[in-house]
């Protein structure tokens, strides 16, 4: 089997709502690493209104994990990264440099409100991809408005997007509705990238193996290879997915 790399986790300590502190980031890197994740993408969340993370601090943190990891003999490489929540402010500071992209690539990861209206998810993609970037959108299966027209998704492939899941949702931990959905996107090729999203290490560890198991046998060991390993390949090395 190929290396896993997780594009989406909030292990950075105490930065957002994810890991607070080394200890538990420390726990959360071992279990990525006893589930085949090799490379792993920094994305705490960037959201307006917040103490948002500097992308200073951010790269020094994850300096700082990247260390304390090597001293206990955990191997996954890591590398910097927003989720970035889209709001008025989210233009502005992209220009200004206030947002980290994924692994100083071209691609970004972006979140919506789940009420969204579709057309407001569209506009967003158009200004983001304005600024000369490539958006990848985070854990589409919350947005309720595509999910109840997922042919959506397909329009939002059409306009340059890309589309990243979380492994719980597939694994059915949010309902057999959300679960239906993701794997009908999968069926149907429409899936870029399968991420932890992962929080902590318990509820919300960083559990990929299951579900690349899962998506190996379903859908088979091609399409598996390329959504939990050689499309984030790609991102980390700004190649074209």
């Amino acid at each position: 089997m190929q290396p896993t790399i997780d594009i989406h986790c909030h292990i950075m300590p105490g930065v957002d709502d994810g890991s607070p502190d080394t200890q538990t980031s420390l726990e959360m890197l071992r279990i990525a690493e006893k589930n085949g994740i090799t490379h792993m993408i920094l994305t705490p969340h960037h959201k307006p209104m917040h103490h948002n993370v500097s992308v200073e601090h951010n790269v020094l943190y994850r300096k700082r994990l990247m260390e304390k990891a090597k001293e206990a003999g955990i191997k996954v490489k890591l590398f910097s990264g927003n989720e970035i929540y889209y709001s008025d402010e989210t233009m502005q500071e992209l220009l200004r440099g206030k947002i980290c992209p994924l692994a100083g690539s071209g691609y970004v990861l972006v979140e919506f409100h789940p009420s969204n209206p579709f057309r407001a998810i569209q506009n967003a993609i158009n200004r983001v991809q304005s600024a000369g970037y490539i958006p990848i959108i985070a854990h589409v299966e919350r947005y309720s408005d595509i999910v109840q027209h997922s042919s959506r998704v397909g329009d939002l492939i059409d306009m340059g997007c890309y589309i990243q899941v979380n492994a719980s949702s597939i694994m059915g931990r949010y309902g057999l509705g959300i679960a239906h959905f993701t794997k009908k996107l999968l069926k149907e090729e429409m899936v870029h990238f399968v991420a932890s999203d992962a929080h902590d290490a318990a509820k919300r560890s960083p559990n990929l193996l299951e579900c690349r198991n899962f998506v190996e046998k379903k859908f088979g060991a091609d399409y598996a290879s390329k959504i939990f390993c050689v499309n984030a390949a790609n991102v980390i090395r700004n190649d074209k997915i």
